[in-house]
């Protein structure tokens, strides 16, 4: 599947509004969140076996997209000592909620039976917020995750936390976390991102990414050391770019 970026820009503005209206079904969509969850697997005639990326699809392409968008060979190509992983987490495991536990018990938890050690997600989009979700449930299991152009949310939360002068300085208030995920998404970014207790966490985004906003709220909860973004927009090329970029950087082999 080639990259559009018109098509996935709108596909990504439906899940937007979908998720905001808090539906459980996303209309017209054929997956069904079964389990165990289907798993592609790249794995390398020269890698040790013991370190692993996965990568959190987003909305936009399948699970596919990665091989076929070049973002696996980039990798071997480098010599990197890495296999790869990537789970079909399409939309319905969201929406059924069944996310993290599929991506533990069908990927996570065999990938260490099989001896990997070193677990890195990659999380594009709307992997991205999958990725944070998971280590927010499970940071024991993760040594690091790279959000790529995450979605983060909607503007109105944004703002909200903007005009408080920040995370530091936002008070959540009350809420429900089954009903209000980005209240409770941001909250523990707060509690624990800010304050640097989770595993390594990088970003990388686009400055005309259409989620810009959230995405630059974020990079001021993270040392700007784990920060990357490059002109481009929410679209495979530029996802591309910045893969290649935390690839030049080493930062994946720390211990």
């Amino acid at each position: 599947m080639k990259s559009n970026l018109a098509s996935m820009t709108s596909v990504v503005r439906i899940f937007h509004f979908i998720v905001l209206g808090s539906v459980l079904l996303f209309s017209g969509c054929a997956h069904f969140a079964g389990q165990p969850m289907e798993v592609l697997s790249y794995v390398g005639k020269s890698t040790s076996h013991q370190n692993l990326f996965v990568f959190v699809r987003g909305l936009g392409g399948s699970h596919r997209s990665f091989a076929e968008e070049g973002l696996v060979e980039a990798t071997w190509q480098r010599g990197i000592d890495f296999d790869m992983m990537a789970p079909d987490s399409h939309f319905a495991y969201y929406s059924e909620r069944t996310l993290i536990e599929r991506l533990r018990q069908d990927v996570i938890l065999p990938a260490k039976k099989k001896g990997y050690r070193k677990i890195w997600l990659v999380g594009p989009s709307m992997g991205g917020l999958g990725s944070l979700l998971y280590v927010r449930e499970h940071p024991e299991d993760i040594a690091g995750i790279y959000l790529i152009s995450p979605f983060l949310g909607d503007d109105k939360i944004i703002d909200e936390i903007n005009e408080q002068g920040g995370l530091r300085h936002w008070k959540p208030g009350d809420y429900s976390a089954d009903k209000d995920w980005q209240r409770m998404l941001w909250h523990w970014i707060k509690l624990e991102v800010v304050e640097q207790n989770t595993p390594p966490i990088y970003l990388g985004y686009g400055n005309d990414d259409m989620y810009v906003k959230a995405q630059r709220l974020l990079a001021t909860a993270l040392e700007e050391s784990h920060i990357s973004r490059l002109d481009g927009k929410h679209d495979y090329a530029t996802f591309k770019a910045l893969w290649l970029n935390f690839l030049e950087r080493d930062v994946y082999l720390n211990p």
